[in-house]
């Protein structure tokens, strides 16, 4: 609705896991490059944990693009029976003569494993939200790791589940299946520059020229309100651009954001604490993007919260060009190896937080 008013191609901050607005902070880099080097070496069983909202299955559909030489089957509702977990998974493998019995299942199964190697190909059984698999489906998973030659895994399994999934891997019961993991990757949430940076990437993404129109203290409090998750993020910058188009403002001040918190009932704390210094004398109101605003909302908005001290040019240029996703020499070193995870290193891509 408002994109023609800000001079946008498409909405910036949609809620569908958009793989060409993917944003890659070395969090993500590091999860990405992990489960793309699982897929190629055919680990076998490989993790993905993060917190509700963090990209994770944004995250997936880039691996499933960046890996041509792979046959995927991608389970989205975990919350199956046995026999239909094996069902969905042999249809969704292209396999339409599904047999009934479980056994026929399974050697249907095998054979069209047996088949893809033969051929080069790395079959992967991807399941999102994976914390919401029951123990019993869990071991059935694990059995299936059973398929392999005497030098390799014929299934490549990844799970990518929230937090609970962690809990869930720990029961007595399933250590089993806990010993079979290989790799273990972790998507965390946005730190207050990369919520700053993220926004004007999905901005530049949807066509809009920089600075964009959020001013600073709204993008502080977006940060805070948010908690550095995506989603919330987009949810939150949608509606006050939504907001901001009503009130046929170019700009998107404090006041518009604090109207959608309230709309969405998300409580927050104000960002003190984090470099703000007090502004109630300011003539304007400096966007984070290096814009001045200079508008009489946006003095509000600075004797209201005070401006905060936040430059990008101490963010880490973090390149997110598509041709790159995958392809790890291109990926930057950001810190010195001996703090780096064993992916970290092995990449170059890791995480300070």
């Amino acid at each position: 609705m408002y994109e023609k008013f800000f001079k946008l191609d498409k909405s910036p901050f949609g809620m569908t896991p958009d793989p060409s607005c993917l944003y890659m902070t070395k969090s993500h880099r590091e999860a990405l490059s992990g489960l793309v080097y699982a897929v190629r070496a055919r680990k076998g069983f490989v993790v993905m944990t993060g917190d509700a909202g963090t990209g994770k299955t944004t995250l997936l559909r880039t691996v499933i693009r960046s890996c041509p030489f792979a046959r995927f089957s991608v389970i989205l509702n975990p919350t199956l029976g046995l026999h239909d977990f094996l069902e969905l998974a042999l249809l969704d493998f292209g396999i339409s003569d599904v047999p009934a019995g479980k056994a026929q299942r399974i050697m249907r199964l095998q054979d069209f494993l047996v088949k893809l190697h033969e051929e080069g190909i790395s079959p992967v059984l991807i399941i999102d939200e994976a914390h919401k698999l029951s123990p019993e489906v869990l071991e059935e998973v694990r059995l299936l790791t059973n398929f392999e030659t005497s030098d390799q895994k014929l299934l490549q399994i990844v799970l990518a589940g929230q937090l609970e999934l962690k809990a869930l891997l720990n029961r007595s019961d399933l250590r089993q299946l806990k010993q079979r993991i290989e790799i273990r990757v972790e998507v965390r949430p946005l730190s207050a520059p990369d919520v700053a940076t993220y926004m004007e990437h999905r901005w530049e993404r949807a066509g809009g020229d920089t600075p964009g129109p959020f001013t600073s203290e709204a993008i502080a409090v977006i940060s805070a309100a948010s908690r550095g998750i995506p989603r919330l993020v987009n949810s939150i910058c949608d509606n006050a651009l939504l907001v901001a188009f009503g009130d046929e403002k170019r700009f998107v001040s404090l006041d518009h954001v604090r109207e959608v918190l309230r709309d969405l009932d998300m409580e927050y704390s104000a960002p003190v604490g984090l470099g703000f210094r007090s502004s109630s004398n300011s003539q304007s109101s400096p966007n984070i993007w290096a814009r001045t605003t200079g508008s009489a909302a946006s003095r509000s908005d600075s004797a209201a919260i005070g401006t905060p001290e936040i430059s990008l040019d101490r963010v880490a240029t973090i390149s997110n060009t598509e041709s790159e996703l995958g392809i790890f020499p291109t990926i930057e070193r950001y810190i010195p190896p001996a703090t780096q995870s064993w992916i970290g290193r092995l990449f170059g891509a890791s995480d300070k937080r």
